[in-house]
């Protein structure tokens, strides 16, 4: 009898794990914190399975807490007698709500065991949506860009949370990043966007990425000169890189 924590990918329904998607198929009841991630659930549980939970929309931190405390009362009886999951976008312990619901329970529901199951996170997605390679080796800073923040320092960051994309960009810009933004990436809900202008960004949406990186950084990769100009790998197959023998 367990509790799954189970990341759903962010908004696609078909990047959730076979691992994920098996957890819920089996669940008795999958608990959905939001409209976004129940719309995910409903892809592969059936609607009469689906447990909705209300969380407000307030940074007040005692109301917050009682929200939570409900939350898990109302879990705990049933991780108990059977198994449940409770899903969230993105990945159960990277920038997730999640968090919240396993501490309260180890506080006040040590018993329910819990188990969580990985999911596809913004933190590599953003990779492919974007076309950036990350390369062996390089550091990468996951930071909150949140009211128009720009926080600066690594060469290369993901800011997550980006709802004052203009503001944010005129302080990378000025501290020396090149930027590009991701909003709703992976999502099915909602338009995906990808630019380097902040003003296409101008309406404020939580579901929105930069990745930023230094303007003057280099990097050189061991494969880098097959694709540089005037200077390509030698083919065995070309007569000019034949040894003499074989031209013989």
């Amino acid at each position: 009898m367990t509790l799954y924590g189970v990341g759903l990918g962010p908004g696609e329904s078909d990047l959730v794990t076979v691992r994920g998607k098996r957890v819920l198929e089996n669940a008795d009841v999958v608990y959905s914190p939001g409209r976004l991630s129940r719309s995910v659930a409903l892809e592969h549980v059936p609607e009469e399975r689906i447990g909705d939970l209300e969380f407000p929309m307030t940074r007040d931190e005692e109301t917050l807490r009682t929200a939570w405390k409900a939350a898990a009362a109302e879990i705990a009886p049933n991780a108990r007698e059977g198994d449940v999951a409770f899903v969230t976008l993105g990945d159960p312990n990277v920038y997730s709500t999640f968090g919240h619901l396993r501490r309260t329970l180890e506080a006040f529901h040590p018993d329910v065991d819990l188990e969580i199951v990985p999911g596809v996170s913004a933190v590599t997605a953003f990779a492919t949506a974007l076309g950036v390679e990350i390369e062996a080796g390089a550091g990468l800073s996951l930071r909150e860009a949140a009211d128009g923040t720009a926080p600066t320092g690594p060469d290369r960051m993901i800011l997550f949370k980006v709802t004052d994309a203009l503001a944010t960009h005129e302080g990378l810009v000025d501290a020396g990043y090149d930027v590009t933004y991701g909003r709703r990436l992976f999502m099915e809900q909602g338009e995906t966007l990808v630019t380097d202008d902040p003003s296409e960004l101008a309406d404020r949406d939580y579901y929105t990425l930069a990745y930023a990186e230094k303007r003057d950084l280099e990097v050189e990769s061991a494969t880098a000169v097959f694709t540089q100009d005037g200077d390509s790998a030698a083919d065995p197959n070309d007569d000019e890189s034949a040894s003499d023998d074989e031209r013989e």
